[in-house]
Formats: C-alpha cells, sequence, structure tokens
C-alpha cells in the first residue's frame, strides 16, 4: 500500500449540506419509480427492482407506511414465518411480528438466543435524538452515513434508518436496557467515528449485551405465551422453493443430527456477516454464511460482498496459534489518542518517549476528526505507519491508544468538582483512572487479561483486523431478495452501510429492521398469501431439498482425507488477509482467485472429518461452513477485481489519490453489484444503479 501520506492542511471539514425542503405535491401511488436524475452511471437489470416509494426523501417511508397492504388480525393467525438468527435483528423480528399475531418459528445454531455474536457489540448504539444540543438530526446521521459509506449506498433505505433510530431508543429504555446516563438521570451519550456530533447512546462497553437481553425478553415473552417456537442448535441448510417462492427450510438438529423440514409463508434470514471467511476476526467462531449462501444458491443475488470492514482498535494477531482477534471499542478512540514514534523501530518503552517524539499521525492529518475518523480511514492509516517502519510491539504491526490525557483530564475535572484545591499529580491520576474505569472498565480489564499489561499505566497496543461485512444479500426496500417470500435482516444484507459502516450503526440497523421495519414491510407480501393453506413437509420439493442436504453431508464426510477442516479455513484466511484485504490490486486478487479455486478442489478431495452425521459432530459443522466460506472467498475476489475503484473498505492500490486517498470513479461504478449464482464458481453481475436526489457525492474529506 502507498505511503503517500502529507501532512494535510488544517480544514474545518466538509459542510453538511441542509435537509431538503418538503414537497407540497402528494406524493404518486406506492411502487412507482421515482425518476432517475440525469444519465445513470451503469444500466440497470431488469432483474432488480429495488422498490423505493416515491415522493420527496423525508416522506418517503411515512408515505410507504400509510400505504402499503395490511393484514387482518385473523388472517395473521393462519401465517407461519420462519426466523432463521436470534441476534438483534432475529429476537426483534420474531417478538415484533409474534406480537402482531403470526405464528413464528425462530432458529439458532446456538444453544441459547443469548448467545448471538450481538452479545459481542460494545461500543453503543447510534440515534439521532439530539440530546446534547449539538447541532444533531435525523439528516445529519443520514447524511454522515451516506458519506461514511463512500456514497455507495442508497439513499431512501438510509433516512429511513435515520428515522427510527430515534424510536430504537425509547424501545429499548422501555425494555429496560440500563444505558448509561448523566448525574442529573438524562441518558448519556459519546462521539463515535465519522461524526462530529455526540449520538451514540452505550452501556459501558456492553451495550450489545444489554440491547440483546432486552430483545431476548421480548422475545421469550412470546415463546412463554405459544407464539414463538425456538430452535436452538438448529442450523439452516437449505431453503425450499416451490413455484418460484421460498416457502421453507431444511434444518439440521445439531445434537442429534437429523434433519427437519420446516414450512413457513415467508422466511427472515437474520444471521449475520461472513467475516469469519478470512478465518482471524473479532466474530465469535461460529459466526457463518452458510444460510445466506444457500440462499444465493437458490437465487437469492449476493450485493457488494467485496465490501468488508477492517476495525482500527483490535488486539493485534501474537502468532499462529490463534483462533480469533479481540476488538477493542471504537468508543476507546472518544478519549483514547493514537500515536506512533516519530523514530522508525522505536523500542524504547512508550512511557519514556516524550511528546515531541510522538506522531498522533490521525490528529496531524485529519484535524477536524482527529482520532474520530471513520475505520477505513483509521484503519489504512494505522497500516501505512506500520509498513514504514513506525510500528510498536514485537511485531512492529502495532501503534499505541493512549488515555494518558484522558486520565489526566478527567482527573483534573473530578478534582474541581469535590472542591480539592491544588490536587497532586497522584490525586489527579487516581480521580481520572475511576471515571475512566466507570466509561470503560470492562474494556480496559479484558485488555489486561489477553495481554497482561495495564493500560490505565501503559498504552494499550492496537492493530486493524476483519469485524464487519456491509457487503450481504441483495435486498429491496421492503429487505425481501431477489427470492419471493426470503427477507433479509441486519447485517445479513447489504442495504445501509455502502462501502463503510459508521460505528454503533451495525446495532441501530439490526433493531431499526427487526423491530421497526420488516412489521411493516412483509405486510405487502403476506396479503397475498392469505389463501395459501400450510404445505404439507411431504411435498416433493421438502423431500428433494432434504435429500440433497443430506447427500451433501454424506458424500463430505465420506472423503476420509488427511487435512483437518482447520486446515484448510486458515489456508484461505491467509490467501484472502494478503489479497482481499486492506489493500488490493489485479493481480493479487487473481492470484487469490486462482489460488482458492485449487483450494476449492483439495477441499473437496481431501479434507478429514472424524465421526458419523447422525450424531453431534462439530467438525462435520465446521466443514459446511468452511466449503461456503471457499464459494464466497472467490466471489469477494471477483467482486474486488472487477471493481476497479477505490471506496470505503474496497481499497485499490492501483486507485488512489495523490495523498494516498480512496480513488472512487463515480462515472464508473455507482452501481451496487448484485451477483446471481449460476453454479459452483460461476457468477453473473447486475447492477442497481445509485440514483443520489439529495446528497451530491463527492471526495470524501475528515481534514
Amino acid at each position: 500500500m502507498s505511503s503517500k501520506f502529507p501532512p494535510p492542511p488544517v480544514g474545518l471539514g466538509s459542510k453538511v449540506p441542509p435537509p431538503p425542503a418538503v414537497g407540497s405535491k402528494p406524493p404518486p401511488a406506492l411502487g412507482s419509480k421515482p425518476p432517475a436524475p440525469g444519465a445513470p452511471p451503469a444500466a440497470a437489470s431488469s432483474k432488480l427492482d429495488s422498490k423505493i416509494p416515491p415522493g420527496p426523501l423525508g416522506e418517503k417511508w411515512t408515505t410507504y407506511r400509510s400505504k402499503v397492504p395490511l393484514v387482518n388480525p385473523a388472517n395473521k393467525r393462519s401465517i407461519e414465518i420462519i426466523v432463521v438468527g436470534s441476534g438483534l435483528a432475529g429476537a426483534s423480528a420474531a417478538a415484533s411480528l409474534a406480537e402482531l399475531g403470526y405464528k413464528v418459528k425462530c432458529f439458532c445454531f446456538q444453544d441459547s438466543p443469548r448467545r448471538a455474536h450481538s452479545i459481542a457489540a460494545q461500543g453503543g448504539i447510534n440515534a439521532a435524538k439530539n440530546y446534547q444540543n449539538d447541532g444533531d438530526s435525523v439528516f445529519r446521521l443520514f447524511y454522515d452515513t451516506i458519506k461514511g459509506g463512500d456514497y455507495r449506498a442508497r439513499e431512501a433505505n438510509v433516512h429511513r434508518l435515520a428515522e427510527v433510530s430515534v424510536n430504537i431508543i425509547d424501545q429499548c429504555v422501555a425494555q429496560g436496557v440500563p444505558f448509561a446516563r448523566e448525574y442529573g438521570g438524562l441518558l448519556a451519550n459519546r462521539s463515535f467515528g465519522g461524526t462530529q456530533v455526540q449520538r451514540t447512546f452505550y452501556a459501558a462497553g456492553q451495550t450489545g449485551q444489554q440491547l440483546l437481553l432486552g430483545a431476548y425478553s421480548a422475545l421469550q415473552r412470546q415463546v412463554g405465551l405459544g407464539s414463538v417456537a425456538m430452535y436452538a442448535r438448529h442450523e439452516m441448510l437449505d431453503l425450499v422453493m416451490i413455484d418460484g417462492k421460498c416457502r421453507g427450510i431444511i434444518a439440521r438438529d445439531l445434537i442429534t443430527g437429523k434433519l427437519e423440514r420446516h414450512f413457513g409463508h415467508a422466511v427472515l434470514l437474520c444471521t449475520g456477516g461472513y467475516g469469519n471467511v478470512f478465518f482471524l476476526s473479532t466474530n465469535a467462531m461460529g459466526s457463518n454464511v452458510t444460510a445466506a449462501w444457500k440462499a444465493h444458491k437458490r437465487g437469492a443475488f449476493f450485493g457488494n460482498p467485496c465490501y468488508t470492514q477492517i476495525h482500527p482498535t483490535c488486539i493485534p494477531v501474537s502468532g499462529d496459534h490463534q483462533s480469533k482477534l479481540t476488538l477493542m471499542s471504537e468508543s476507546l478512540r472518544n478519549d483514547g489518542r493514537i500515536w506512533v514514534p516519530k523514530k522508525q523501530n522505536d523500542t524504547r518503552d512508550p512511557r519514556q518517549i516524550p511528546e515531541d517524539e510522538r506522531d498522533y499521525y490521525l490528529e496531524r492529518r485529519y484535524p477536524a476528526f482527529g482520532n474520530l475518523v471513520p475505520r477505513d480511514v483509521a484503519s489504512r492509516a494505522a497500516k501505512e505507519r506500520c509498513d514504514a517502519g513506525f510500528g510498536v510491539g514485537t511485531s512492529k504491526m502495532a501503534v499505541y491508544l493512549d488515555y494518558a490525557d484522558a486520565i489526566k483530564r478527567y482527573g483534573t475535572t473530578k478534582a474541581k468538582q469535590l472542591n480539592i484545591a491544588n490536587p497532586d499529580a497522584e490525586t489527579v491520576r487516581r480521580l481520572g483512572k475511576e471515571v475512566v474505569a466507570e466509561k470503560y472498565g470492562n474494556l480496559f480489564a479484558m485488555y489486561e487479561k489477553i495481554t497482561g499489561e495495564n493500560p490505565y499505566e501503559v498504552p494499550m497496543r492496537i492493530y486493524p483486523a476483519v469485524h464487519y461485512t456491509m457487503g450481504g444479500l441483495w435486498v429491496d426496500y421492503e429487505l425481501m431478495t431477489t427470492v419471493q417470500g426470503l427477507y433479509a435482516l441486519g447485517e445479513a444484507n447489504f442495504s445501509d452501510h455502502g462501502a463503510n459502516r459508521l460505528g454503533a450503526s451495525a446495532l441501530m440497523q439490526g433493531l431499526a429492521d427487526g423491530y421497526f421495519v420488516i412489521p411493516y414491510t412483509i405486510g405487502n407480501y403476506l396479503s397475498n398469501e392469505i389463501r395459501v393453506k400450510p404445505i404439507s413437509t411431504d411435498h416433493e420439493a421438502f423431500v428433494a431439498a432434504e435429500r440433497g442436504v443430506q447427500e451433501t453431508l454424506d458424500r463430505m464426510i465420506n472423503i476420509k482425507g488427511s487435512k483437518s477442516v482447520d486446515h484448510f479455513h486458515k489456508a484461505l484466511g491467509k490467501i484472502m488477509w494478503n489479497e482481499c484485504g486492506m489493500a488490493r490490486n489485479p493481480q493479487g486478487l487473481q492470484r487469490a482467485i486462482n489460488d482458492i479455486r485449487a483450494l476449492r478442489e483439495e477441499f473437496w478431495r481431501d479434507v478429514r472429518i472424524p465421526g458419523v452425521a447422525n450424531e453431534l459432530n462439530l467438525e462435520l459443522e465446521k466443514a459446511g461452513r468452511v466449503a461456503d466460506f471457499i464459494e464466497l472467498g472467490e466471489l469477494m475476489c471477483v467482486d474486488a477485481l472487477q471493481r476497479e475503484e477505490s471506496c470505503g473498505g474496497h481499497f485499490r492500490e492501483d486507485h488512489q489519490t495523490e495523498d494516498g486517498e480512496a480513488q472512487r470513479h463515480d462515472d464508473k461504478f455507482m452501481y451496487v453489484a448484485a451477483w446471481e449464482h449460476k453454479g459452483t464458481g460461476s457468477f453473473q453481475l447486475h447492477k442497481e444503479p445509485l440514483n443520489y436526489e439529495v446528497v451530491k457525492p463527492s471526495q470524501r474529506s475528515y481534514k
């Protein structure tokens, strides 16, 4: 990756354009398409219909809700919905739909919905409440998200997300989620990357856990009422298609190994992201792409698979023995300062390096946003410094995240509050540590437990790692995929974050989709399904789907090769990180495609899976997931190769500005890349042009 990063000029940052004026004309009927301003940057595929409602941007969602077809309560009782996944998106969707009267089945491969990976989210959840009176608004959250995604997201979906964000906080507070509060009892906020306001609500460093417990409580209430049937330790292994519509799933009981058939008038995939394609990531080790990939092979297009988020604040890799990486919340950038020594290969204790010999490189390059630039910008900057020889630690692939200034600042303020005149340095440090511990204590404790270093005394060492995937199943405005009756929610879809997600927006999207979007949009489909009686799982389509799954499992376990599943997963991860990670180029991507194809052939020839299929078999579970990761990895590289530009988390070394920033080509690539599966290793590209009616795309600047 190029190291062309001269010190940036001091500036005030880019201005946020004013919100559009509310239109006076009544919008046309629901379902019609708004006119596209000017010639589209890409030819639209006839197979893609985004179903964006007409009318002014700020009125689209309200207009949609007022006109969308409804299903009456009596009919809801006879309609069955399958929800796959029980994280924030899945649990909130299952609970909300059951509350409306639908019959819901919810599946998760964990032993409890409480173990969904949503529980690992640390820093917070965004909402445009403007409690700090610092200039925030629905429009500013919308604009920050569009800009943060490098102008590669749909305006209508993102504006809806910003609108419903304010409802999410009220919903969660009503559930008893213990958000942090200020001394007077008001909800507290803090800053996250890519913004200049404080809009992030949080519960110490365990926001995801608390939000998931709220959604889990709502879900369990419906389980207790008999409205939701919960299937823990079950993994979806295929969709069932009847007459071109999704009518159910084939699931495997992971305890007994038995395959089961389940009917549903509609199926919702809330199965999270695919970051574990890199082997090492901050995702839970069980996180996988299998449900989404099976849907892709059944006709659901995959949107922007190469858009991967590399999180800048993770504990660095320590050796080949690791099976996952640990995230240190982005909220730590709220108060911590990131720096490297100005001297290359400096081995001194960081506490012995004078202030004038430190390079606070984010503050130097991006003075308007400083340490709170978006994740893709911060990650590339850290990589550039380490590649240039300024990295720290034994591996030299880390930078410092320092809390010394924050401890001093908070301690001084606390001393004044306690009327301590002229406090000594030790008192200031003690008081400052107490304040920092209240805000970030569990994160500091986690860091010390893993590294053996006290971050209150020694700066943390951090380095970027795979964290989130903006790509996912292509969905329209209603969250339906290209398969009729199949929906994708939360991180499983591509819809809201463009080429880079802002911090604290994943929880926002998951809960928005589950609590406030799908309960409305699913009615547009199910209102036409009220006359469809439940289809017997003895139907030939169910029988054929189950037979196909069983044949795949039998083939896999009977290979009896010589290499473990982890061998192939690690090999895939190395290819993906080296060639399709933070920096990409045509030669490396083509090499990766060839290597992955060879790895796929070797996997199906030489993988060794102990045990049998009709019992608890963790290696068999992993093997199926790795087989899907291998196929997905190829598509990610194909997508990255054809997108000859840099945008957000997709950084092509052959497309960068003179100062090393991402260089977009809006005239050629302002579209969503939606890939259709045409057989193993074969994909067809479809394009959904992105038409910006309100925001004017420009070169992102955080300087």
